[in-house]
């Protein structure tokens, strides 16, 4: 029975293991953007009374220890890579039916922010055109680029990367000559991001932490290129705390720099493009324009993406018959795509970004994400401490902190999105139920199918 496997693998293509640390590393940082903290910036200050700094690094420690559980939990499942694959797998189907469905929420809510950021940031250029009409043409947009099968490449992608990793230059030294020529209370002026004793509140840090989060969402996409990767075992798991770890620092610089320029106890023009105004103060109009149009082509992408990722989140659903395959699993003959799945979910990102707040949906896919992280902690656990024989505190302390800090950042969303979200939960249980007897057989597949 040993020779099976090995002639099975042999007998058909594998995938070329040509991606090294540094390749898996880069690929992370692409997936979250350099650019990730600035959409998110003003109303985790707003939230944390200014102390945003603290939420990126609290974020960071919870995501660490998240990294090592997704990066363990791709050597156990190389292929499949997903939170509902590791929780269904380890622990329970039923339970990974439900860290499923909060993923589905995270990859319907994502377009919708898109929507909402993009059509913020084109008001900053044309502030004399409704936000309703920019929602209506960036909604129009993804969807119309989706249905047309055009998709950015890894290398634009790259080339988009370096051009953000200019901008962030650029605006450091604008932002430098800004605080050193301006006046400024001593040296309490530079240690107030981190504290305030004036502002501090533990529920207030707590709170904006877990809106924090948003900066580091994508880097467990690392873990589905471990068939693709040299040395798995080490590099998926060590590239995805790395990823982490450089983004928590960059994040970091980039809130710091901010909250310099623009001091807490003065309110944003608009909450939710607060670092374009914080760019424009730096260096004036120039670099307003500068930053805002390198957040919308970002965002643009993201958007995107976005919109395509979640329609093949709904056709892999299809596919597997768990939600009716007629429409959800057809797939347009001329450009080989989910057409259906697109324009439902175009149609739901322009509702939704004319209904809900950039703020409410970023908590909304917060609790599906703290959700599914939760979930993986919980299955490293089981897998690495629980069913082994020799009990290591290194396979103990990391998914048990990683858990433990996910689900205090979770307690600590706002009421309405914990409401909201809930309200999703029950649903998506509630049709698990139903569509499995009580999950007595086969439960929904939530895997994004590959390209084809």
């Amino acid at each position: 029975m040993a020779s099976t496997p090995s002639t099975s693998v042999q007998s058909g293509p594998r995938l070329r293991r040509a991606l090294g640390l540094w390749d898996l590393i880069l690929y992370g940082m692409i997936v979250i953007q350099p650019t990730a903290p600035m959409p998110v910036f003003g109303i985790m200050t707003e939230r944390a009374h200014g102390h945003a700094v603290t939420t990126v690094l609290i974020a960071m420690v919870a995501m660490l220890f998240t990294a090592i559980s997704y990066g363990r939990m791709a050597r156990a499942y190389p292929s499949a890579g997903s939170a509902f694959t590791y929780v269904g797998q380890e622990i329970h189907p039923a339970l990974g039916y439900v860290t499923g469905w909060s993923m589905a929420m995270d990859y319907m809510l994502n377009p919708l922010i898109c929507t909402v950021l993009c059509s913020k940031f084109a008001l900053n250029f044309a502030p004399g055109v409704p936000f309703p009409v920019w929602v209506i043409f960036f909604a129009a947009l993804f969807t119309l680029l989706n249905l047309n099968g055009i998709r950015t490449s890894a290398r634009i992608n790259t080339a988009l990367a370096a051009g953000m990793g200019v901008v962030i230059a650029i605006f450091f030294i604008a932002a430098a000559r800004y605080v050193f020529h301006a006046p400024h209370s001593g040296a309490g002026f530079f240690t107030r991001p981190f504290y305030n004793p004036q502002t501090f509140s533990t529920r207030a840090v707590l709170g904006g932490t877990s809106l924090a989060v948003l900066t580091y969402i994508g880097f467990d996409g690392i873990s589905t290129l471990s068939e693709e990767a040299e040395n798995p075992r080490r590099n998926i798991l060590l590239a995805t705390v790395l990823v982490c770890v450089v983004t928590g620092i960059l994040a970091s610089m980039e809130v710091y720099a901010a909250q310099l320029v623009w001091p807490a106890s003065q309110p944003f023009p608009d909450v939710d493009t607060a670092y374009v105004a914080v760019a424009g103060r730096a260096a004036g109009p120039w670099m307003f324009g500068l930053i805002n149009i390198t957040l919308l082509v970002a965002t643009v992408g993201s958007g995107m993406a976005a919109q395509l990722g979640a329609a093949r989140l709904l056709y892999g659903m299809g596919r597997s018959d768990a939600i009716p395959k007629s429409f959800f699993g057809a797939i347009e003959p001329k450009h080989r795509i989910p057409r259906n799945n697109v324009v439902l979910v175009g149609m739901l990102a322009l509702v939704g970004a004319l209904l809900i707040s950039f703020e409410r949906a970023a908590e909304l896919l917060n609790f599906g994400a703290l959700l599914a992280f939760m979930g993986v902690n919980a299955a490293a656990f089981t897998r690495y401490f629980v069913r082994e024989q020799a009990k290591k505190w290194t396979n103990f302390i990391p998914p048990i902190l990683g858990f433990c800090i996910c689900l205090l950042l979770w307690l600590n969303l706002s009421v309405p999105a914990k409401i909201a979200g809930s309200l999703w939960m029950a649903a998506g249980i509630a049709y698990g139920a139903y569509r499995t007897r009580g999950f007595r057989s086969e439960l929904v597949n939530f895997d994004i199918p590959e390209d084809s």
